[in-house]
């Protein structure tokens, strides 16, 4: 199973992957590690990441970008209504509020939202990741920022299901960074906590987490941040002051071409990052608008100046992320900055003011919170076995229910009826789970909402879940209990809800099982136990341990009772008990603004489309770049190596075709199909085939006719050589290989002679297939023979160990070369594997057998 992990960001993204030695940042088709976030919309296919930035200036008003400015977020958000201010790209406000992006796609306008875009960008992303892995990714941990409501991590969810993929986990970037940069620690304190300060800059935010760490684990002490400052308005700022000074110059409004304003903000980053490491700079742009060069040029003090007002919000999450982790500034022991932005020179400045000390570029700046994920990935997969750190995660926002009060409560006045409680406070650990009871006679609704929006800049109400039907059997108000979860993508949601009623059971208790009745069952409370209070609120709230209550337990209130008294005898007695009865409640949820299942259904289809459309065009592609290829290697090889294998007349002819193949090419053939294209390059191989087929003979021929001939005389001379090794194969058995060689040779002689008589250009007679054939016939009948193992000799008993070397000649009638033949005997044995052979060699080929023995 693949472990991967992906930084969605702004701008670009990275892709990296947990492997047995580490985690490894994966490079593009373009071996660039960073991805650009683009989707242009052409008339026959899609083009993202980098062949969408690429199609970006030719292109831009189908080329959407940024997406993280867009998604889960409001038209009517004044933020995101600032943003697509600079957007070259039409958005629009969809019917449910949201925005709703306008492309030409396949030739007619489409509209598109921003998690589908979203959808089309990662599923690029696992393109990357799988072509690296060579395996199918789906289990991934997707970087967010902190500041991502509930709303907009749900749509980073579904944008994962979209593109195929399962993320295991929605991971704060800031604790990515963190995470990356504790885990490869092996000095971290065991009882006295470092902390330290991340600062990640990226091009559209600011970030600010302080963590505290000690040995195997982090623990998040505050979330700060700004949605909207980063690197970009830098750029922004650079932007607008040059084509203002561009107007005066050289009467030119940018804001007037798209193209014009594209070209303008990419120099304009270009600049500020030259400015990051020189005082000074130019810009230079050739024809960029009205057929005009524009020179440009400006100081670093200069470019800090007009960056006052973005300068001066650097200190505000700072300042409450020290407030909030509630620690003193020389108590923070490290600044770590990450991110785009941060090579800014003004910020360092503001961050070296601020903390007393110089902040640390220990990691990598870009790629930290793609490791981060792909080290958590890796440490929720059960296939990776990672050095054990815990990463103790905090939720930045404070989290609500409400619900009308019971109508008995309505009755006695209770005005607007409208209770709430805090169920998920600021710095929540992720993930958890909360039970409330509710006393309620039917189906009754509850709101997730955040308690304070002023940061977030997003509507309130996050759901509503409609909880019932039931009914009480006792037709009273019974009691539900209702479980909330916020699980590891920082998703609010109710996970269920559970009708509980007691009801009295008759058990008969015999004198064995009264001795195990000590230990009850937690739903059980005898007729004694007091039901819990309603009179001052209807709902009682408690920390759930998992998925389940806290044991003996039941609404904040330890269950209490009688031990039934232990019986003596065997005689059955009737103990009256009551029994919670627990029954589930159908649970319905609306989501404010996300996507219902269906259309997300729909979105994997329309995807599964387009992606087919993108392949077959890129394999139309392929196949026209096949054909122009063949041409003009073909065209160069006739009037070269090819010269003599083809007639003139046939070349002039093949030549012609080609020219009138390359013609149609850039003109009727520019735009056709993959089928048309395969056609032609099938007709240009059946004239280009046979000449390739000649030359390749030609060049071939020589190698194998020698292995050929090498073959046969090799076995010739075996056959007539008087090694002793070949005596024992008979002389008729010889004779065979040897016919076998001279029939083989005078084969090669007549087709030889045959082949030399024709010119290069005809077909040839002797082709290599052929000769390898045969050589491969000669070699099959000549080997059996040749190399026919000896036949095993009869074996002479062996003197005994304790027979003494004077009897030895006797044992073998006198004859001193006995032992000898003894000894080749046992030689042959071992070769032909007849012997024993765990019996030690002989050196010698004495005649004393018993040294032998």
């Amino acid at each position: 199973m693949s472990v991967v992990g992906f930084d969605w960001g702004n701008e670009s993204c990275i892709v990296a992957v947990a492997r047995q030695r580490g985690i490894d940042v994966v490079l593009n088709d373009e071996s660039k590690r960073e991805t650009p976030a683009v989707v242009c919309f052409g008339d026959k296919q899609r083009f993202i990441g980098t062949a969408g930035a690429a199609s970006t200036m030719m292109n831009p008003k189908n080329s959407i970008s940024q997406m993280k400015r867009l998604i889960g977020r409001q038209f009517s958000d004044p933020e995101l209504q600032r943003d697509l201010k600079a957007l070259p790209f039409t958005v629009t406000e969809g019917p449910d509020g949201y925005p709703l992006i306008h492309a030409r796609y396949l030739g007619e306008m489409r509209t598109f939202t921003p998690t589908q875009v979203l959808g089309m960008v990662l599923s690029d992303l696992k393109g990357i990741a799988e072509k690296n892995l060579n395996a199918a990714v789906v289990d991934c941990c997707i970087g967010i920022p902190v500041y991502f409501t509930d709303l907009q991590r749900r749509a980073v969810v579904d944008a994962a299901t979209i593109a195929g993929l399962h993320p295991l986990r929605l991971f704060h970037e800031t604790t990515a960074t963190a995470l990356a940069y504790g885990i490869y620690k092996t000095d971290l304190p065991e009882n006295e906590q470092l902390n330290v300060a991340f600062v990640d800059i990226g091009h559209a935010s600011m970030q600010v987490c302080i963590a505290g760490f000690k040995k195997g684990q982090l623990k998040i002490l505050a979330h700060s941040f700004d949605r909207s400052l980063g690197g970009r308005d830098f750029d922004e700022v650079l932007f607008q002051h040059f084509a203002a000074k561009f107007k005066v110059d050289y009467h030119i409004d940018v804001f007037q071409n798209a193209r014009a304003c594209l070209r303008l903000r990419t120099a304009c980053e270009k600049l500020k990052k030259v400015l990051s490491a020189n005082p000074e700079a130019p810009l230079n742009i050739e024809c960029l608008m009205d057929d005009k060069d524009v020179r440009g040029f400006i100081k670093r003090e200069e470019f800090e100046q007009i960056s006052i007002p973005i300068l001066e919000r650097v200190k505000r999450p700072l300042e409450k992320a020290i407030s909030e982790a509630g620690l003193a500034i020389e108590n923070v022991h490290m600044v770590e900055v990450v991110g785009s932005g941060s090579r800014v020179p003004a910020i360092i400045r503001i961050l070296t003011e601020f903390f007393g000390k110089e902040p640390r570029r220990t990691m990598n700046a870009s790629e930290s919170v793609s490791r981060g994920c792909a080290l958590q990935c890796a440490i929720l997969s059960p296939t990776f076995k990672v050095r054990e750190f815990q990463a103790n995660e905090s939720f930045p926002f404070q989290i609500a229910l409400s619900w009308k009060g019971s109508a008995p409560e309505a009755q006695n006045g209770a005005g607007d009826n409208q209770q709430s409680t805090i169920v998920f406070p600021k710095g929540n650990p992720i993930p958890s789970v909360k039970a409330l009871t509710f006393f309620r006679s039917g189906t009754f609704t509850v709101d997730v909402h955040y308690t304070d929006v002023s940061e977030l800049q997003a509507p309130a109400k996050i759901s509503t879940y409609t909880i019932g039907p039931f009914q009480s059997t006792k037709g009273e108000r019974a009691r539900v209990k209702v479980k909330v979860r916020l699980n590891l993508h920082g998703i609010v949601s109710i996970e269920s809800a559970t009708l509980l009623e007691e009801e009295e059971v008759e058990l008969q208790v015999s004198k064995e099982q009264s001795k195990e009745s000590t230990s009850m069952n937690t739903d059980e409370a005898s007729t004694n136990t007091a039901p819990a209070s309603s009179n001052e609120t209807d709902v009682n709230m408690q920390d759930a341990k998992g998925p389940a209550d806290i044991p003996g337990a039941e609404n904040g209130v330890p269950e209490s009772g009688d031990k039934p008294a232990q019986m003596e005898t065997d005689t059955k007695v009737e103990a009256p008990k009551k029994k919670v009865k627990k029954t589930n409640i159908p649970v319905s949820e609306f989501i404010y603004g996300a996507m219902v299942p269906a259309d997300v259904q729909k979105a994997v289809e329309k995807e599964f489309e387009m992606a087919l459309q993108d392949r077959v065009m890129e394999e139309t592609k392929d196949k026209k770049n096949a054909v122009e290829a063949y041409v003009y290697d073909m065209r160069n090889k006739l009037g070269d190596k090819y010269e003599e294998f083809v007639t003139d007349s046939l070349r002039q002819e093949f030549t012609a075709k080609l020219q009138e193949v390359e013609d149609w090419l850039y003109e009727e053939g520019e735009d056709e199909t993959k089928g048309v294209y395969t056609a032609k390059l099938e007709e240009l191989k059946k004239q280009g085939d046979p000449i390739e087929e000649r030359y390749k003979e030609y060049t071939e021929r020589g190698s194998v006719i020698d292995q050929l001939v090498y073959c046969i005389n090799s076995y010739r001379e075996a056959a007539m050589s008087n090694d002793p090794k070949f005596d024992h194969i008979d002389l008729a058995e010889k004779q065979k290989v040897l016919n076998e060689c001279v029939e083989a040779e005078a084969w090669l002689r007549e087709k030889k002679q045959q082949q030399d008589t024709l010119p290069k250009h005809a077909a040839p007679v002797l082709l290599s297939a052929d000769v390898r054939k045969k050589a491969e016939a000669v070699d099959r009948f000549c080997r059996p023979i040749m190399t026919k193992p000896k036949p095993a000799k009869p074996a002479t008993p062996e003197a005994p160990a304790t027979s003494p070397p004077q009897g030895s000649e006797q044992q073998h009638g006198g004859d001193p070369s006995a032992g000898a033949d003894t000894h080749q005997s046992a030689n042959d044995k071992a070769a032909d594997g007849s012997g024993d052979a765990s019996g030690e060699p002989m050196e010698t080929d004495k005649s004393d057998t018993t040294s032998a023995a």
